[in-house]
C-alpha cells in the first residue's frame, strides 16, 4: 500500500465521519464530534479542520481525474 493510497483511504475516512455527523446535527440536533471531544476543545476544532481539507482534497481530485 503506497502513501496515495493511504491519504485516499484516510480522506473518505474523514468525509465519511464528517457526513454523518452533519446528519445527526440535521436530523436529532446532536452533534457526535463535540459530545465526545467537548464543545469548543482544540481536538474539535482539529477534527473540523481536518474533515473540511479532506472535502477540498476530494473535490480537488474529482475534478483533477476529468
Amino acid at each position: 500500500m503506497n502513501i496515495q493510497s493511504i491519504v485516499k483511504w484516510v480522506v473518505l475516512f474523514l468525509i465519511i465521519i464528517g457526513a454523518l455527523n452533519w446528519g445527526l446535527v440535521g436530523a436529532f440536533h446532536y452533534n457526535a464530534i463535540a459530545a465526545i471531544f467537548g464543545d469548543v476543545s482544540i481536538v474539535t476544532r482539529i477534527i473540523y479542520i481536518l474533515v473540511g481539507i479532506a472535502g477540498l482534497f476530494k473535490i480537488f481530485y474529482v475534478f483533477a481525474k476529468k
